[in-house]
């Protein structure tokens, strides 16, 4: 039977929806490969404004059930979660969002249930379902943007733990740091996470501190392409950082591929460089996980949260 499916991806910088036309349930082994795409928009996210941004979703799913004469279902993948005890938002790097009833507030705009969950879960989970780790068991997503996430799928299904926090290694301090590595602030209240050393906007803070100049991660690294000496090691400083990170995951959870996602995932060397050094800290005589990109990109987050 088929059926249109909403995902939005509520993001630092954007919104994105899009609408599927499916065959069969996201959690069914047999699932059709019939994920048709029908609509898809991106806009610019309010910045700072919880009420804009709930107006911004609302308005993105009238647009496009207007244009396609179809309702359907509505997923939402944020950057935090839903805190057990409260049922508000939670470990949100958009703080505007911490202790919003960001669920309930939509349903009510919408008139129809909303189901919400971390937007590292729903990367994971496209990837997972049909994309570059299509077939594995065991698949990590990582989210390597704005900010530092993971979402951890198995068997098809997101894990999302007992505290809502499953994958969520972006605040576990960087493993195996040594004296030169500068422990910066986090906005979550600590220092030295992996989020302060991974995400896009970590990399760019540590060339800031090593030359005085506020630069893209994007213009960063092709500095480092064109030889520029100190782009080239803070990108040579990265690979090392994420090859540690990664490390640290495959030691605890042992999967058989993680997908990166995010800006700092379009840096195609690292597919290549971070699997040559991660064996210096991974407890196995050999390391068979897979380091891959993801085949939906930037969108597959969205495509992810039509899927819950």
């Amino acid at each position: 039977m088929k059926s249109l499916r909403f995902g939005i991806d509520l993001g630092g910088s954007k919104i994105e929806l899009i609408a599927l036309s499916t065959v069969g349930e996201a959690n069914s082994s047999s699932l059709q490969e019939c994920n048709k795409v029908l609509y898809k928009k991106r806009i610019e996210t309010p910045k700072g404004n919880y009420s804009a941004i709930i107006q911004a979703m609302t308005s993105l799913v009238l647009e496009a059930e207007a244009t396609l004469g179809q309702k359907g279902s509505v997923g939402v993948g944020i950057p935090g979660a839903i805190s057990h005890k409260t049922g508000r938002i939670k470990n949100a790097n958009s703080t505007c969002l911490i202790g919003q009833d960001l669920q309930s507030d939509l349903q009510g705009m919408l008139n129809r249930p909303i189901k919400l969950t971390n937007d590292a879960n729903c990367f994971a989970l496209s990837e997972a379902m049909d994309g570059a780790a299509k077939g594995a068991d065991v698949v990590f997503g990582v989210i390597i943007g704005t900010g530092c996430g993971g979402g951890l799928v198995i068997q098809r299904q997101i894990l999302n733990g007992v505290n809502a926090i499953a994958g969520e290694w972006g605040h576990n301090p960087l493993p195996w740091a040594d004296e030169k590595d500068h422990l910066q602030p986090c906005y979550c209240g600590l220092k030295g996470c992996n989020e302060t050393f991974l995400s896009g906007s970590g990399f760019e803070s540590h060339y800031q501190r090593r030359t005085g100049e506020q630069k893209s991660a994007k213009e960063i690294v092709a500095l480092s392409q064109q030889g520029d000496v100190t782009a080239s090691d803070l990108l040579n400083s990265y690979t090392l950082w994420l090859a540690k990170g990664l490390a640290s995951v495959i030691n605890l959870v042992d999967p058989d591929v993680i997908v990166l996602g995010g800006g700092m995932s379009n840096i195609s060397s690292l597919y290549a460089d971070v699997p040559k050094i991660w064996q210096n800290w991974v407890f196995s005589d050999q390391v068979n996980t897979l380091l891959l990109p993801p085949k939906y990109g930037d969108s597959s987050g969205v495509r992810g949260a039509a899927w819950l």
